[in-house]
């Protein structure tokens, strides 16, 4: 996927951020999984957040992601289990929300820098990995740290009941690596 020029925005771009933001809504329509451990559901909108970064690139992705916040703190029930309104920045998966948009930035700035390789073996890896530091690390990282602070756990604790996420996290990075590499196959689709 070649990279676009940083000349500036422009209708395309807001078409893909468009676009990026309403599959993140969309698989808000997929209700939450409720582990029970901690008071954090399990979503498939990370998985849209993982897509906006390494499909869209970097600003788009995380525009995208302000996009969706906006709409939320609007009072629209977007987010899974039909959630929206600013109580949801107050509540337990908040910190998980704020990490939106670095997650899907930094996915998209590291994805660029994995366009230079020619192998699909070797760009495969490249952008598993960086989704599972941005869409897995960073996304669980900030909810972590905020869970911690809110619920007054211990940050130890919140780890281990975090834990309970992490395969179905990376499963959603290996999918969203394939997904991004088969449309590479079918069409260029240029990161900002």
């Amino acid at each position: 996927m070649p990279s676009q020029s940083t000349a500036g925005f422009e209708t395309r771009d807001l078409a893909l951020v468009g676009l990026s933001a309403g599959l993140i809504v969309a698989l808000g329509a997929v209700p939450p999984i409720v582990v029970g451990i901690l008071p954090v559901p399990i979503t498939l909108q990370s998985f849209g957040v993982m897509l906006a970064g390494l499909m869209f690139g970097p600003k788009r992705g995380a525009l995208a992601c302000l996009t969706v916040l906006a709409l939320v703190a609007a009072g629209l029930p977007v987010l899974s289990g039909g959630r929206g309104g600013l109580a949801v920045f107050a509540g337990p998966s908040a910190g998980y929300l704020i990490a939106w948009a670095p997650a899907a930035y930094l996915i998209g700035f590291l994805a660029t820098r994995a366009e230079i390789l020619r192998q699909p073996l070797a760009r495969f890896a490249a952008y598993l990995f960086v989704t599972v530091l941005g869409g897995v690390i960073v996304l669980n990282l900030g909810g972590i740290l905020w869970l911690a602070a809110v619920s007054h756990i211990s940050v130890t604790t919140v780890i281990a009941g975090s834990l309970v996420f992490m395969p179905g996290d990376l499963v959603k990075a290996v999918l969203a690596a394939l997904v991004v590499q088969r449309v590479e196959a079918l069409l260029t689709l240029p990161r900002v």
